[in-house]
């Protein structure tokens, strides 16, 4: 199925339903949630999903496992996405809070198969066995260290989500702190409550998150690395391998 609203099919006796998605540039998805579990696929480009609770970057060939009911909106920079809406008693599994996962290249290729497959499919025969295949190969999935935890406090949230769309790996916690009326002392303990991370930790987790969007467009690592104001690149990539095991050019595109 393509280019359809799941409400149109949520109510089909199917445990897995595929649907693929093109959407324009630079595109917002407002908040909303699904009565399924849901596996948002970036076929192309990259997006940022936001809950409650966190925000998730998630760059070309990856996906967000996104648990039933749950609220977030999608950022979307040049996607192209396939979605599975799993109904919930046949992934037990799934986690309750989301979590961005590697695809392998078969799950892949069965995701791209389940979107070709008729919304009715037969519950015997090649198209349900697709689907289970599907639900068997969802479960050994490799979690992605991709995601930037939110405070629940409303003015700390608030700078991070701030931070988040223009993020400076030079920021200085005295800024927050003058922000907030509050020590450094308290700062950082709001932080570590907040979010489980110290402020460095948080501001660099942020930034070099927020550069898989310049390296899905092609920008050189030079240059992302003196938007987010790296000292230099050697410093900005140590950072990148640091938390993602791959130096930025494994998940740069050549522009176009």
């Amino acid at each position: 199925m393509r280019n359809i609203p799941v409400a149109e099919v949520d109510g089909l006796d199917r445990a897995v339903l595929a649907i693929g998605t093109d959407y324009p540039a630079d595109h917002l998805l407002p908040w909303h949630e699904h009565r399924r579990a849901q596996v948002l696929y970036a076929a192309t480009g990259v997006m940022r999903v936001e809950t409650a609770d966190g925000s998730w970057t998630i760059p070309t060939a990856r996906a967000v496992l996104i648990p039933p009911t749950t609220r977030h909106q999608v950022t979307m920079t040049g996607v192209s996405t396939r979605s599975l809406y799993l109904e919930p008693a046949a992934v037990p599994w799934f986690p309750a809070r989301c979590q961005a996962v590697d695809v392998s290249a078969l799950l892949r290729e069965l995701i791209l198969e389940a979107v070709e497959m008729d919304p009715y499919y037969p519950e015997h025969g090649r198209d349900a066995a697709v689907a289970a295949l599907l639900l068997h190969e969802l479960r050994n999935l490799a979690p992605l260290p991709l995601d930037v935890p939110l405070p629940s406090e409303p003015r700390l949230r608030g700078l991070c989500e701030e931070f988040l769309d223009k993020p400076d790996i030079h920021d200085p916690p005295a800024r927050w702190c003058a922000a907030l009326n509050v020590s450094e002392r308290t700062l950082a303990r709001l932080f570590r409550r907040g979010t489980g991370l110290s402020f460095s930790e948080w501001r660099q987790r942020a930034c070099v998150l927020h550069s898989l969007h310049h390296l899905t467009t092609g920008l050189p690592v030079t240059r992302v690395a003196a938007l987010l104001g790296y000292d230099n690149p050697a410093a900005y990539t140590a950072a990148f391998g640091k938390l993602l095991g791959r130096p930025p050019t494994a998940y740069r595109q050549p522009r176009r």
